[in-house]
């Protein structure tokens, strides 16, 4: 028997001979490697048979491979710190931050854009009613615990977010605090219909506010506090300058959670942005809004949306400057441009920690008659089970693809017309696209260079519906063995 465990990856590759498989079962969990349920006997032996079996990262350890998009430092947005705090949300947590706590030292504009999962969790509700009574102003900060969503736990639940919130409130004013409206948004991820431990929770917020920091490494140990089944944590900071104030320099900063059950509208993740550029709370939603479509509301990884799914953002104005009034104004659209770039980046990272995700993949879809019917359709071939194995598999089965664009429900009937649609492979190192199909005809194609490029970790497929002018693009990723295995294996 021989092991060989895949570089940058939690994977090992067993090559078995048929005399060990004979009258034998293998018990994945006793040599300490979560299994892909697979039972050998005589029936399954060959002369050599390939099995693929995943092992879980080490704890809080980060795969080599995904350890190219954790940065070692960042510019974060004035008059913000933030803290990671080991709670114990998990009974199996003993040592990993699992509640993340980001404030502002003056009152903030905010907006969110939440879950439409008709389950919505208690933090989802109660963060609603408080940006509804606040009219998304006067906010201070966002707390966030990882190990338990608080989701379908009835009245208990909503009492256990009011808590949280109140609690924060108290650390954080040095007066009095009324019981209503709260400034601040609740955030929670992990299992589903499971109370929260809300006594160990309450009794490390004070702690989590008197650690708050404005460091990179506060940032990173807040960003990783909001992990679940994500191999690495996800944080992203940037500078920019806006037309009216080509002087002042602003900062912004966001944070993001989720590795499954990723799907519009939203995914089982979480995004916080926070920005020390002044833009109330009527221009921060239709921004914050434009930018989540095209980024966390265009990504898939399983098809299946969750209960607990927020985005928000925090504008302090800590930087100075004319306020953005406008989402049309100059620096309205600036702004806007810079944070849908953004959000897209920090969204695909959530692509690229897919559960047992080996590749990423753009689906572009042009020349189609209007952006609805384009984004439908990447949709489609995004969740699409038959496209997402036959890619892990390394098999350019473009019909799986086409398949995809002609069952997608779309309004006009003319948004697709198989005469002219066109399919192509991408590579992504620059070299030509393999066309596969052009306007309703088989390409002759190299099978060769198609296994070369689906050897790859990155690939775009490109879909020319040949009706019209418009674009959409949606990042999705493989499904694999490990995804089962992780999934059948998570309240455990």
């Amino acid at each position: 028997m021989l092991w060989t465990p895949a570089q940058g990856a939690s994977e090992y590759r067993i090559e078995i001979s048929s005399m060990c498989l004979q009258n034998c079962n293998i018990s994945l969990k006793r040599v300490g490697i979560r299994r892909w349920a697979h039972t050998i006997g005589p029936s399954t032996a060959s002369a050599h048979s390939q099995i693929r079996l995943y092992s879980a990262p080490v704890e809080g350890s980060i795969p080599f491979s995904k350890q190219k998009y954790v940065p070692d430092s960042g510019t974060y947005p004035k008059g913000f710190s933030v803290s990671g705090t080991h709670v114990g949300v998990k009974a199996s947590n003993t040592r990993l931050p699992d509640l993340a706590l980001i404030a502002s030292d003056r009152p903030c504009s905010a907006a969110a854009v939440f879950t439409k999962n008709k389950f919505q969790a208690a933090p989802v509700t109660i963060s609603r009613e408080t940006l509804q009574v606040r009219n998304g102003e006067g906010l201070r900060a966002i707390v966030i615990n990882s190990g338990c969503a608080n989701a379908v736990t009835g009245k208990q639940g909503l009492k256990d977010a009011i808590s949280m919130a109140s609690t924060v409130d108290s650390s954080i004013s040095s007066s009095p605090v009324s019981s209503s409206p709260s400034s601040t948004l609740v955030m929670s991820t992990g299992v589903i219909g499971q109370p929260l431990p809300i006594s160990k929770i309450l009794s490390k917020i004070p702690f989590a506010h008197s650690t708050l920091c404005h460091t990179h490494a506060s940032w990173l140990a807040a960003a990783r506090a909001i992990c679940t089944t994500d191999t690495f944590p996800k944080l992203l900071s940037t500078t920019f300058t806006l037309p009216s104030s080509p002087g002042t320099t602003y900062s912004l900063a966001g944070l993001a959670k989720g590795a499954g059950m990723i799907h519009p509208n939203m995914a089982t993740l979480l995004g916080i942005f926070a920005t020390d550029a002044p833009v109330p709370a009527s221009s921060l939603r239709p921004l914050l809004t434009h930018a989540v479509d095209r980024s966390f509301n265009s990504i898939s990884i399983d098809g299946d949306t969750s209960t607990n799914d927020t985005v928000a953002i925090l504008a302090n104005g800590a930087a100075g400057g004319a306020p953005i009034t406008s989402p049309t104004s100059a620096d309205g659209r600036a702004l806007q441009e810079i944070l849908t770039s953004f959000a897209q980046t920090l969204s695909q990272l959530v692509v690229r920690d897919g559960e047992g995700a080996t590749k990423f993949v753009r689906v572009r879809v042009t020349c189609a008659k209007d952006y609805d019917s384009a984004k439908a359709i990447a949709s489609s071939i995004a969740r699409s089970p038959l496209v997402k194995t036959a890619l892990y598999g390394k098999d350019a089965n473009w019909g799986r693809i086409l398949c995809a664009v002609g069952y997608t429900p779309v309004q006009d009937a003319g948004a697709v017309d198989p005469d002219s649609t066109s399919v192509s492979f991408v590579p992504v190192d620059g070299s030509p696209e393999l066309r596969l199909l052009v306007r309703g005809e088989p390409e002759r194609w190299d099978e060769e260079r198609a296994k070369k490029i689906l050897q790859g970790e990155e690939l775009e497929i490109k879909v020319d519906l040949g009706t019209g002018e418009e674009e959409a693009n949606y990042w999705f990723c493989d499904f694999s063995h490990e995804y089962v295995t992780i999934n059948a294996d998570y309240r455990t």
